[in-house]
């Protein structure tokens, strides 16, 4: 092996990964994205082996018990890795959590065995200075000062008993994102507000006002779009304002992107004319005048 592929291999990042349900299905170009920024800047993510859904979003409001040993067993399968597991579902990762809670509050009573595996949300790893560093070195394609607001929702920081974040109310690791790729990161007060997917199906009057109050306070904090790490967040936005709009044309509309879909344009050597075909609301006229 020649002496720059050694070195290349000791510099690479391994991480246990957990995709969840989501980005094998309706947000497969959020987990495509993943993947690109991973190989973009050489990081191995090692796809635990035979995982199974972590119960998100219906076993937790059903059976307590079932919620926590559907994720629990995810936990034990990545802790036979020896790596910290990479989650980028917002929804994935709140039920890891809560069962890592729920199995260490039952170890203390019984005196049992708790995963001893870190488990972070993509947007964790992805805010480290030195995750930000090779982000902003890789850009070939910078935002060019676009508008985007931020959007975390309800599962990501919250409740901060489960998530262990520091910065619950206010988070700042995809303000600091846009940043470093070339845009602007503009502030406003909705970007924990939770966006009603959970109600979409039993609820859909609560869900379109939810979104529509989201939007129209994108708008008011002159976004041009929304950036969000959560596949329920992102479909729920994307589809709600398609109705509103036919609702009611006076209605604004926003391209809503994961986080890692404009890093993975942003640090690409080459643009990729089907990387926003998945999009309900098509952002190309936004992009292309960026070379993106």
């Amino acid at each position: 092996m020649a002496p720059e592929e050694t070195k290349e291999e000791e510099a690479q990042e391994e991480y246990a990964y957990y995709p969840g349900c989501s980005l094998h299905g309706t947000a497969h170009e959020y987990e495509d994205s993943v993947q690109e920024v991973a190989r973009l800047l050489n990081i191995r993510l090692t796809e635990i082996p035979d995982w199974n859904c972590c119960g998100a979003s219906s076993a937790h409001m059903t059976d307590h018990g079932l919620a926590v040993d559907l994720a629990a067993r995810n936990l034990r399968i990545a802790e036979r890795t020896g790596k910290d597991l990479l989650v980028p579902c917002a929804a994935c990762f709140h039920r890891l959590k809560a069962a890592e809670k729920a199995m260490g509050a039952e170890a203390e009573r019984q005196g049992g065995k708790t995963p001893k595996i870190g488990v972070f949300h993509l947007s964790d790893w992805l805010r480290r200075p030195d995750s930000l560093r090779k982000i902003r070195d890789a850009v070939k394609t910078p935002l060019k000062g676009m508008r985007l607001v931020p959007y975390y929702g309800c599962l990501i920081t919250r409740p901060p008993s489960i998530t262990d974040s520091g910065e619950h109310e206010d988070p700042k690791s995809m303000d600091f994102l846009i940043q470093i790729l070339g845009g602007e990161a503009k502030r406003w007060s909705h970007k924990t507000e939770c966006c009603g997917g959970s109600l979409a199906l039993g609820r859909a009057d609560i869900t379109n006002a939810l979104v529509s109050r989201l939007v129209k306070a994108a708008v008011r904090a002159d976004a041009q779009g929304i950036l969000t790490m959560c596949p329920m967040c992102q479909a729920n936005l994307e589809t709600n304002q398609l109705e509103l709009k036919q609702q009611d044309s006076g209605h604004p509309v926003l391209p809503i992107f994961f986080a890692t879909e404009l890093i993975a344009a942003c640090i690409s050597e080459s643009t990729t004319a089907n990387r926003w075909k998945a999009h309900l609301v098509d952002p190309k006229g936004l992009l292309s005048p960026l070379g993106l």
